[in-house]
């Protein structure tokens, strides 16, 4: 029964294991460190829907000497909640010859083990006045919404911003990594409540089992009573062939003789 109850907790730890509701971490990086410097001023921006592409006659290429970094406020660990909207901020140094002009940023959530499986087209944000001179650095906020509806768990998410030197566009990708999507009702998923309660299930067992092996080891010997006919005999069938049954033998005998002459 022991030997059964452990197997079965054995099989549930690699059910554990296999399972693929395994809680994914996201990987935090160290973007926080590297905070950009400056907010451009007098910069406008308007959000277009998730559907709507940036224009373009083909790949852009980022320009020489532009330089992107990424910061997700307060979320080193980059979780995002599934239909609530996430900030991040996009910083940008050109040290480039020309004044450029920011035009967009985008993103793009993709399955991780497939890029060109597309999850979500994320938000257009468009900036207007966004300019950013030389030797200069500035911060872009960008918002976007996970649709409510992804099922949680690891996705790549790609961002995009794309700026414009002399009328000609250019492009930097700024971040291409992990998130992580929960859902919006917190951070206790149906995944996590699984996990808890395998986990509980497997804990359970184990206390049976282990329950199993102190009731084998409690099984006292069998009582022997002392003083009985039973006993008697056992200690008889003991020391029979001894030459302490023989001395007594002759003992009784002797006994025997003298009460017969008397």
């Amino acid at each position: 029964m022991a030997t059964r109850v452990l197997l079965t907790a054995l099989l549930l730890a690699f059910l554990l294991v296999a399972t693929p509701f395994t809680a994914r971490v996201a990987r935090a990086d160290s973007e926080e460190d590297a905070a950009a410097a400056e907010v451009v001023e007098g910069a406008d921006l308007g959000i277009v829907g998730d559907d709507t592409q940036v224009s373009s006659d083909g790949p852009l290429s980022p320009a020489p000497g532009v330089e992107t970094v990424v910061v997700f406020p307060k979320n080193a660990g980059k979780i995002v909640l599934a239909g609530e909207e996430t900030e991040l901020l996009v910083g940008l140094q050109n040290e480039g010859e020309s004044t450029l002009n920011v035009v967009a940023v985008h993103s793009t959530l993709h399955l991780p083990f497939d890029h060109n499986m597309y999850g979500q087209n994320l938000t257009v944000q468009n900036f207007f006045n966004a300019s950013v001179p030389v030797s200069v650095q500035a911060t872009f906020p960008y918002k976007f919404v996970v649709s409510k509806f992804l099922q949680p768990g690891a996705y790549d998410l790609v961002g995009y911003i794309v700026y414009e030197i002399d009328q000609h566009p250019y492009q930097n990708v700024f971040y291409n990594g992990t998130i992580e999507v929960v859902e919006a009702g917190g951070l206790l998923s149906v995944e996590s409540v699984f996990l808890i309660t395998l986990g509980t299930a497997l804990l359970g067992l184990f206390g049976l089992w282990a329950y199993g092996q102190v009731q084998q080891l409690s099984k006292k010997a069998p009582k022997v009573e002392l003083g009985t006919g039973t006993t008697d005999a056992n200690i008889d069938e003991w020391l029979e062939g001894t030459s302490f049954v023989q001395r007594s033998k002759s003992k009784k005998a002797d006994l025997k003789l003298a009460l017969q002459s008397s």
